[in-house]
């Protein structure tokens, strides 16, 4: 991925591969393990990862309706039995989506929310990513993320001059001076870079 202007197409294949490894290695011990979500155990972090893959890829398509209209926070996500199988492949149709013609353009809605699709696609990375973070941390797996994908959700959650500090996900947590591009995003996304399971 090398742009990270507002308007022009990016790739989420590279976060999304990343987010299906990262499921890959979750021991099904693990599933009602906490994560830096405090509302999310384990296995409602993959359920909500699910059903923002469905949303945005039907974001892409124009394809407006329930999968898109329904706000993140109006029920407690379910894990499928065969969610193995299913959050991939429905990562590869996120990906797939954003890359066709006509995906970064015009308005579209997701989260019950209407924005220009230029941005949808945007939120839709940022979700990867920090969703992504979340997954590995709660896991204990490793986590690297490009430069480039962490500008874009530097730029996208970071608040305007008129904007209060409550953030996408939370309040923004303040992190050192000089901490590394990752800690400072995840900071934005109101969430503890240093946290970790109890």
């Amino acid at each position: 991925m090398e742009n990270t202007s507002l308007t022009e197409p990016i790739d989420l294949g590279a976060a999304a591969e990343r987010v299906a490894r990262l499921a890959e290695g979750v021991d099904d011990a693990r599933l009602d393990d906490p994560t830096p979500c405090p509302e999310y155990a384990v296995r409602e972090l993959l359920g909500h990862l699910t059903g923002l893959g469905v949303a945005f890829c039907d974001a892409a398509r124009k394809q407006v309706g329930p999968t898109t209209g329904t706000p993140p926070g109006s029920s407690r996500p379910v894990l499928a039995d065969d969610w193995r199988a299913a959050l991939p492949k429905v990562l590869d149709e996120l990906a797939a989506a954003w890359r066709e013609p006509g995906a970064w353009e015009g308005d579209t809605q997701a989260g019950g929310i209407d924005l220009p699709a230029a941005v949808m696609g945007r939120i839709a990375l940022d979700e990867l990513l920090i969703h992504g973070w979340d997954l590995a941390r709660a896991t204990g797996q490793a986590y690297e993320v490009s430069e480039e994908e962490l500008r874009v959700s530097e730029a996208l959650l970071t608040p305007t001059d008129d904007a209060s500090d409550d953030g996408f996900f939370g309040p923004v947590v303040a992190v050192p001076d000089g901490a590394p591009l990752l800690d400072r995003v995840i900071g934005l996304s109101g969430r503890r870079p240093d946290w970790h399971p109890a």
